[in-house]
């Protein structure tokens, strides 16, 4: 399995520190978990019922034609390779790494590309996979470009994966009003921006005919009880998502400004986090982490990511830690 964020356990063995010392600042979530109304019983008691209205507010919050609701967006990754033959796909990369490994492991011939080889290979490939805003980079492609390259791809029956796990803030951004054009298939994380994880619970937002046919792989109850009637609540949130957005992108510019403020200015980012490349990144992530601060380290691309510390406390800290940072280099 590949490595992701959160490994907080393994780290806090690995440093000998323990659990409750840290700040955990390696994934990209919102660090502040809604505030949750009371679970009713029968959402524990009773098996999961499509027709709860789950639907109806995911299509209003996304703004989508049609969505299904999965068990996050990983389970997506993992099946939308199984229901194509096989096939050239391209991923744009760097991004999370799952989905390069979903389409190899289902048999398709998989290249990881950068953005000028995409744009001059494109003609050549039957699915083009585009993470947007990027993870880890930060980097954000335009509608009107991903739009342009699914036209191109969808005229020999061809598919444009794109996932906006990290869309939430910036919804003016996001194709998800256009999903119900064939051989568009956009990817939505709930837990990210809403800031519960734990729930794993994802949208994919297409064509009708496509999400039957994901439906049908899947199979039935892929999302709990107690989930969906979380997630009818919290989508239907408008005040509470506006001023989620707001807090989010703030403490995205704070945490761009924190990091320049000690010369070392990010590379790239978005709401949720900051991505750092250095050649002394592997430094940066142990001296943090002799600190209790918990990054979230690439080596391949020497690079650290930095999520969002959810209180003042923490912001503190991770301004003293990054002052008493000197570099090897």
């Amino acid at each position: 399995m590949l490595e992701h964020g959160g490994r907080l356990r393994r780290a806090a063995r690995s440093y000998d520190i323990p659990l409750g010392d840290w700040l955990d600042l390696s994934t990209g979530l919102a660090p502040w978990p809604w505030p949750l109304p009371e679970i009713p019983a029968s959402a524990w008691a009773r098996l999961p019922e499509p027709d709860d209205g789950l639907v109806e507010a995911a299509c209003a919050y996304y703004r989508a034609p049609a969505v299904l609701p999965v068990a996050g967006s990983q389970a997506a990754i993992q099946a939308l390779p199984i229901l194509r033959a096989p096939a050239r796909v391209a991923v744009l990369a760097p991004c999370y790494a799952e989905h390069a490994q979903a389409w190899r492991r289902a048999g398709h011939e998989v290249a990881e590309c950068s953005e000028a080889e995409v744009a001059a290979g494109l003609d050549h490939l039957d699915v083009l996979v585009v993470v947007n805003p990027n993870n880890p980079t930060g980097e954000r492609l335009s509608p009107a470009r991903l739009l342009d390259w699914h036209a191109r791809l969808e005229r020999r029956g061809g598919w444009l994966v794109v996932d906006e796990a990290f869309m939430d803030p910036t919804p003016g951004a996001s194709l998800a009003p256009f999903s119900d054009l064939p051989g568009l298939i956009v990817l939505r994380s709930f837990g990210k921006f809403f800031g519960l994880a734990g729930m794993r619970l994802g949208f994919v937002l297409a064509a009708p005919a496509l999400l039957e046919r994901l439906d049908e792989h899947l199979g039935p109850w892929t999302v709990n009880g107690p989930s969906r009637y979380l997630a009818r609540r919290l989508l239907a949130d408008q005040e509470g998502q506006q001023r989620q957005r707001e807090a989010l992108l703030q403490a995205g510019e704070r945490l761009a400004a924190l990091l320049a403020g000690h010369e070392l200015p990010p590379s790239g980012g978005c709401a949720l986090f900051q991505l750092l490349r250095r050649p002394d990144a592997v430094a940066l992530h142990e001296h943090l982490a002799r600190q209790a601060i918990f990054t979230r380290l690439f080596p391949n691309l020497a690079a650290l990511r930095f999520g969002l510390p959810a209180d003042e406390s923490g912001w503190q800290r991770l301004d003293r830690a990054l002052a008493l940072y000197r570099s090897p280099l």
